[in-house]
């Protein structure tokens, strides 16, 4: 067996927690296991979540795992008994799944000293949301002169092999499926007008990436000119001088919460449930609002500012009029069959 090195790392903490107190079981004695997402959210998490979080706790030992949430889900639903996962991380979708799944544990929320600050969309009981994700358009303003303004921009002839997209595994890629079927008549139950637009998208695709961290990477390589993009991947691409810009499509930007939750379990609930304490506070939420990473806070006591406040929303009440927020619950019940679909039919 191959192992990378994030298992090596955790086994090499266990041995010596095992070999520090010999009473402990392998399972006891492991690290908290934090499954973040891949690209900017790992660097997000890695840079002021982890910190913060070990500053507050002893310098506790944890290990960032990023992944999909169908991957996360599955490594979980294949040892649920002892789970490889102490904190999951998910969108919309996902979250159904793992809660209909009995794959998490209702939050302590009796103990949460800012689970109460928390807007009221953010508090969800099997697992509060830190923080809000925002997708739009994303584009290269050297070789886009000018702006996007809508999602069929992509579809014109002057993009043919530059435009990406990510597959359906992703939040972003199924949810921009769902607004570009709406586009042309469908909704979150019939995406078939969608699957048509993205065939007829082809001529211009460049890449179809398999998560949003390998979008970004796509515009930092020079291989695409424009996309559908996740607002905060974008900004720590422009920090890094990477020219790259974000539009609101003019039928309405995506936006989702993304919640955090303590695995079913786990024998880490109450590292993890520390660590979820530290993602709500307001010291780590405006810390993550502000360059490079510029995340939306769902804290009610972060005021909104920067950047956010002038591309995206000055508010969350302005965040919720201005955005399309999606039904989930609809669309997991084919998400599984489009994904399907997507992998048979969307090859370039």
């Amino acid at each position: 067996m191959i192992m990378n090195r994030r298992s090596l790392m955790t086994t090499a903490l266990t041995l010596g927690a095992m070999k520090a107190f010999p009473g402990l079981s392998y399972a006891q004695a492991r690290p908290l296991v934090f499954a973040t997402f891949t690209g900017s959210w790992e660097e997000a998490h890695k840079a002021v979540l982890v910190p913060a979080f070990r500053k507050a706790n002893a310098d506790a030992a944890m290990v960032l795992d990023p992944m999909l949430s169908v991957d996360q889900i599955a490594k979980v639903n294949a040892a649920k008994a002892n789970p490889p996962i102490d904190v999951m991380l998910h969108d919309p979708g996902p979250a159904l799944v793992a809660i209909g799944q009995d794959l998490v544990e209702p939050y302590p929320v009796e103990k949460s000293a800012y689970y109460k600050d928390l807007i009221a969309e953010a508090q969800e009981p099997m697992g509060p949301a830190p923080f809000f994700q925002v997708v739009g358009l994303t584009y290269n303003p050297e070789a886009v002169k000018t702006p996007p303004t809508s999602w069929a921009d992509l579809w014109k002839p002057e993009f043919k092999g530059r435009v990406g997209i990510t597959n359906l595994n992703s939040t972003l890629g199924t949810g921009w499926l769902v607004e570009i079927a709406k586009m042309r008549g469908g909704s979150e139950a019939n995406v078939d007008p969608g699957f048509k637009a993205i065939e007829e998208l082809k001529p211009n695709l460049a890449a179809v990436a398999a998560n949003p961290g390998a979008l970004a990477t796509l515009f930092q390589q020079g291989q695409i000119d424009i996309s559908p993009g996740n607002f905060n991947a974008i900004q720590i691409l422009k920090a890094r001088g990477v020219p790259v810009e974000f539009v609101a499509p003019k039928e309405g930007a995506i936006a989702f919460k993304t919640t955090i939750h303590i695995v079913k379990n786990s024998p880490n609930r109450e590292l993890a449930f520390k660590l979820i304490e530290a993602s709500l506070t307001p010291e780590v939420q405006t810390t993550l609002m502000n360059p490079p990473y510029l995340i939306v806070p769902t804290n009610s006591k972060v005021a909104m500012g920067g950047e956010i406040a002038r591309v995206l929303a000055k508010d969350t009440a302005e965040l919720k009029q201005k955005f399309v927020f999606q039904d989930w619950k609809k669309i997991n019940e084919q998400r599984s069959a489009w994904i399907e679909r997507f992998n048979r039919e969307i090859k370039i």
